[in-house]
Parts: structure tokens; sequence; C-alpha cells
């Protein structure tokens, strides 16, 4: 649901891409509509990951997206909110030597027993860019030492996909 306004945005503008679906959202029909609701190309890669512990699936993942760098050879990796597969993914980016870029970066429970938590912490540490939706994320990653160059206000992209559905599911 993050991908999908960025996705757009940037197709728009010309900008080659590649989907790679973590395939943490693992059931059929729920995947299937997502993709579909909101005019998703079919992945270029879907790592299968299913359920999991967070350890077993943050391992997956990383795996799976160190072949997968290695195969698409990127300019740049999005990643996007805090799931362990986004923190997986930004670890895999980064030791590739790819940049990454950070969509709902500087966002914090303060609760560092949350594993979403953890996962947002060691995202934004790894990311060049962050894309954040609301200046108290800009606050968080400012006070955590991120230089204000690599912080960019983009708002959410969660209400951006709300906004675009709304219409279609007034009736």
């Amino acid at each position: 649901m993050k991908l999908a306004p960025v996705l757009h945005a940037l197709a728009e503008r010309g900008m080659r891409q590649h989907v790679v679906h973590t395939g943490q959202q693992y059931d059929v029909n729920m995947s299937d509509a997502i993709f579909r609701e909101l005019r998703l190309p079919e992945p270029d890669v879907n790592l299968g990951v299913g359920s999991g512990s967070h350890a077993e699936q943050t391992a997956e993942v990383l795996a799976g997206m160190e072949r997968c760098l290695g195969d698409l050879r990127p300019d740049a990796a999005l990643v996007y909110g805090d799931s362990d597969s986004t923190m997986a993914a930004a670890l895999a980016a980064s030791k590739a030597g790819v940049p990454v870029g950070h969509v709902e970066a500087g966002l914090r429970s303060d609760h560092r027993r949350s594993a979403n938590d953890v996962n947002r912490i060691v995202t934004d540490r790894l990311s060049t860019w962050h894309f954040t939706p609301s200046a108290d994320a800009d606050e968080n990653l400012l006070a955590e030492g991120t230089g204000q160059s690599s912080i960019s206000r983009v708002g959410s992209v969660m209400i951006d996909t709300l906004t675009r559905l709304l219409p279609g599911a007034r009736p």
C-alpha cells in the first residue's frame, strides 16, 4: 500500500523500477487483491518469505535481497515502513553498496521493545535519503544526528493511497 503512490509517481517521470515482493503478505487472495486494487504491476521478484519468527523472516529477506541486488544491479533501493522486511532489505542494499531511500523515515514509538521501532531506527541509520511524513519525524532524525540535507518531508504515502481509493470505496 505504501509503494503504490511512489511507484506511480516515479513511473510518470519515466524512471525504471523493479518491484520486489518479499512474500511477507503470503495469503494469495490478500496479496493479489492489494496489487489489483492499487494498480501495481506484477512483482519482478517474489521472495516467498511467508511467516516465521522475526529472525527467520529477516534472514530470508536478507539472503533473497542479496541475490536480487546482484541480479538487478539497481542504482538505489527504496524501502517502506518498519517491517522486518524493510530492515533486511535496507541492510542487504547497504552491504551491497546500493544507496537506500527510506519512505516513512523518522517515525518513532519511543518503545525500544517494539520490533518495529528497532526496524525503523536501523533502517534510518542505513539510509542515504529519508522521506518523512511529518515534522515530528524530521525532528526525530535530526535529534539522532541525521543530516538535514538527507531529509525530505514528502507527506504520508498511506494518506495518498487513501485519497486515491476513497472515491471508489464510497459507493
